[in-house]
């Protein structure tokens, strides 16, 4: 890998990690409950994408370096597993713990089924 490729990964991976934050604050100020929405909508329209980039590029329409900036930078930055898992944790601190497998469950289902529709998009086109 070429020190350009690298350093333009690492300063997709800032800015992906900036518009989480963004969506983050977003989804906060308009959905006000306790079930970490924000995450599992950063986690799932991430995993759609990341899935998308994967099928284009595999079909040889996206450039492999295109595909590393966008998916393992861009993406990498936005999605967040730590998040996920602290903020199934802390329902499960709290005693919720019906939310805290709903957490956990959907947001693993959605994010596999939306990765596999984004691979599947991608490979149509």
């Amino acid at each position: 890998m070429s020190l350009p490729l690298f350093l333009t990964i690492v300063v997709a991976g800032g800015l992906g990690a900036g518009v989480r934050f963004t969506v983050d604050g977003l989804v906060r100020s308009r959905v006000r409950t306790a079930f970490p929405w924000a995450t599992t909508i950063i986690n799932v329209s991430g995993s759609f994408a990341l899935g998308l980039i994967t099928g284009v590029s595999l079909s040889g329409l996206l450039p492999q370096e295109f595909a590393l900036v966008l998916g393992t930078g861009f993406l990498g930055g936005y999605t967040t597993f730590s998040t996920a898992s602290y903020e199934t944790v802390q329902l499960i601190r709290q005693r919720r713990y019906a939310s805290s497998l709903v957490s956990g469950v959907l947001m693993l289902v959605l994010s596999v089924a939306a990765a596999g529709l984004g691979f599947w998009l991608g490979g149509v086109f």
